[in-house]
This record gives C-alpha cells, structure tokens and sequence, in this order.
C-alpha cells in the first residue's frame, strides 16, 4: 500500500471540506505574526535536529510498513535523547505558530484536530514501538520525555 497517495487525498479532502471558511477570522493582527514567526521558525528547526539521524525510509515509515524489507533500529542520539517524538513536537510548534499568527477560524479547528489525532497518533506508535523494541524502549521511554522534556 502506498501511504503517499493516501495522504494527499487527505490534504485535498480536509482543503475541500474547510474551504468555505477558510477566510473567517478570530483577529487580524499583524503583531501576532511575531510569536507565529518564532514558533514556525522553532518547529523547522525541530524536524532539522530530528531528521539528522533519520533515513528517509525511517521518516516516511517505511521500516513499520514492511519490517522485513528495512532495518530496525531504535535511534536515541542526538534530540531524540531528549524527545522521543520530535517530528510530532516540530509539527505542533508549526500549526500553532500559524494557528497565531493567521488567527483564522479553519485553522485553529484544524490545529485542534491535529492536537486531538495527535495525541492517539503518539499513543499507537509508543505501543508499535514497544512491541517491535521491548525493554530498549522502555528504558529511553524512562530518561527521553515525548515531546516537553522537563514537563512530562
């Protein structure tokens, strides 16, 4: 099964279902886009440090879609020693920095849906790596946070 595909119909259906509000503003305030800024700028940086020890198999899913055909591997070096999830981390600092900085209805329900799938997205993947690392992972899910090191 090709995921690729999948996701941009997804993309297209979630731009078609909201189009019709997808100019309805909370606030228009340019200043917002300050804080929007950072947060966009932050959450790049963040999918920066977290691809570095990541193949592009390994960020497309690939070794959880055909485990006999890839490596397995856990990686905990660079950011991921301090967050286990940094791409999931990257993408909430981006939808919340535009979700601020556009101040537009669409896409602070959008940001909460992301936040709402988000959340069972993390959970599913903490169990498929569980299974597929057992007590390797249990042991980096102990000293690594999952997404706010310090906070959780």
């Amino acid at each position: 099964m090709k995921i690729g595909p999948l996701w941009l119909l997804l993309w297209v259906l979630a731009g078609g279902i909201t189009w019709h509000w997808r100019l309805i503003p909370l606030y228009h305030r340019p200043g917002s886009w300050i804080p929007g800024g950072v947060l966009i700028v932050s959450g790049l940086a963040i999918y920066g440090f977290g691809r570095k020890q990541f193949t592009l198999e390994q960020i497309l899913g690939r070794p959880e879609l055909e485990p006999d055909k890839h490596e397995q591997r856990l990686r905990t070096a660079g950011i991921r020693a301090h967050i286990r999830h940094p791409y999931y981390l990257g993408h909430l600092c981006e939808l919340v920095g535009w979700t601020i900085g556009s101040g537009l209805v669409v896409v602070y329900a959008m940001t909460l849906f992301a936040i709402l799938t988000g959340y069972f997205m993390v959970r599913a993947e903490e169990r498929e790596l569980e299974a597929r690392f057992g007590d390797e992972y249990r042991r980096y899910r102990q000293r690594a946070a999952a997404m706010f090191p310090g906070i959780w």
